[in-house]
């Protein structure tokens, strides 16, 4: 193991990926999704009766969104369900020189929770995450507003003339002379719902409405979009900016005030499972490793783990299991074999052919010989079970360099080192297949 880490390792030196060797990534066929956390800045925008008559960006209100995202119902993530949070104010500041009463302003928080069933298209994707990928949501709120006006400045009422301006006293009262002119402070001071300007009395400051959300999400990466969208809320009231067309005096018309949040956020997949999975290869997947395996007790360069014959003398041959050559195939090993016997004869415990005679008296004997030594006198070592080279694809004998149809360890780091030599004919695939069959045989 150490060498093949060290020929890894001089392969790294030479700009080889050979992390390739020790890890491989795994498609997950059923990732565990999670909820993602989304959060959103933009500006809030007011549609009602009381409406801005200069219009700019900086009349809009700032608004933020909290959302969580359900776990999809399919892979490509095509449905899922939103919760959310909205936090934003609305105003609106009408000016009017030929009707002197309508000169209005209001400013009031919005405060929502809401859910909504959200699509975005996936099914027409090849791609499981396109790069940019249109949504649409359709929802359910309920929300809290708490309209309040800016009438005063300090204990001052503010008095709109023809004229344009806002003055200290009324236009039709006394001493017009002496007025002066007020700008406005824009603290909305009066809570419009107390001051009942209009005899719309108590009314409820909380609703209900329909967001409907449309926008695009940039997929930055596997955990990560930005999400670029707006956001129309449909309302079921009319007293948002504390105007109806059920009041008195200042009245507005018969349809419902309704918002807009314009925005710009990230949603961010911190908590599901990775849709690849990155595995060790080699011995990762061997619970209890046996290190004791590439011990070599007997010293003869076969490792334990491999060796079918243990305690081989010092300075005896091997093959690449571990066993003494034994050229004849007399079952006997060339070391302790004093004759190069026929094939299929019947020879002694020194690899010398045994006579008619001498086989007479071996059967006339009452002492007999286990299983096992018969099975080396009966039955030829190329018939025994074993994997052999030759199972492979032909391309693969030459590794066999002693040809001895069996893959040594030697053999092995030669072909590994081969490989990161670029010696070799064969891919990664292929090395893992040889290490493979090496462990086999």
């Amino acid at each position: 193991m150490a060498a093949m880490l060290a020929l890894a390792d001089r392969a790294g030196a030479q700009e080889i990926d050979y992390d390739s060797l020790l890890i491989r990534r795994v498609e997950v066929e059923n990732p565990t999704y999670m909820p993602v956390i989304g959060i959103a800045f933009g500006t809030m925008h007011f549609f009602g009766d009381v409406r801005n008559s200069f219009p700019t960006p900086l009349t809009d209100k700032s608004g933020f969104k909290v959302n969580v995202s359900s776990p999809p119902f399919d892979r490509k993530r095509t449905f899922l369900i939103n919760f959310s949070l909205l936090f934003g104010e609305v105003t609106g500041n009408e000016r009017s020189i030929t009707d002197m009463e309508r000169n209005l302003n209001f400013n009031s928080t919005i405060n929502s929770f809401g859910v909504g069933l959200e699509y975005n298209f996936g099914h027409l994707y090849e791609k499981e995450s396109p790069v940019l990928q249109p949504f649409v949501s359709l929802g359910f709120e309920a929300f809290l507003f708490n309209a309040k006006g800016d009438l005063w400045r300090g204990n001052v009422k503010y008095n709109y003339w023809s004229d344009g301006t806002i003055r200290d006293i009324p236009q039709a009262g006394a001493g017009r002379i002496r007025s002066e002119v007020m700008m406005r402070d824009w603290d909305y001071e009066t809570d419009l719902r107390e001051a009942d300007l209009y005899g719309l009395g108590n009314y409820r400051q909380s609703n209900f409405a329909v967001p409907l959300d449309i926008g695009l999400d940039f997929n930055i990466s596997e955990r990560m979009k930005m999400r670029m969208g707006a956001s129309f809320h449909f309302t079921f009231t009319d007293l948002i900016d504390n105007v109806s067309s059920e009041g008195e005096g200042i009245t507005g018309n018969t349809a419902n005030d309704h918002f807009a949040f314009t925005y710009v956020g990230l949603q961010l997949d911190l908590f599901s499972e990775p849709k690849v999975r990155t595995e060790e290869l080699l011995f990762a997947e061997l619970d209890d490793f046996d290190y004791l395996m590439f011990e070599d007790e007997d010293g003869d360069g076969v490792v334990d783990g491999v060796d079918d014959c243990s305690g081989t003398p010092d300075g005896v041959d091997v093959d690449s299991t571990g066993c003494p050559f034994d050229d004849d195939l007399d079952g006997v090993p060339n070391y302790m074999d004093d004759e190069d016997s026929p094939a299929g004869a019947m020879v002694n415990e020194r690899g010398v052919e045994m006579t008619e005679g001498e086989l007479e008296t071996l059967l006339a004997t009452r002492e007999a010989i286990s299983r096992s030594e018969l099975d080396l006198y009966l039955v030829p070592s190329e018939q025994r079970e074993r994997m052999v080279l030759d199972q492979m694809d032909a391309k693969f004998h030459v590794l066999d360099l002693d040809g001895d149809k069996y893959l040594s360890f030697d053999e092995l780091l030669l072909a590994i080192d081969d490989f990161f030599d670029f010696k070799s004919f064969m891919d990664t695939d292929e090395v893992y297949e040889v290490i493979n069959f090496f462990f086999a045989q």
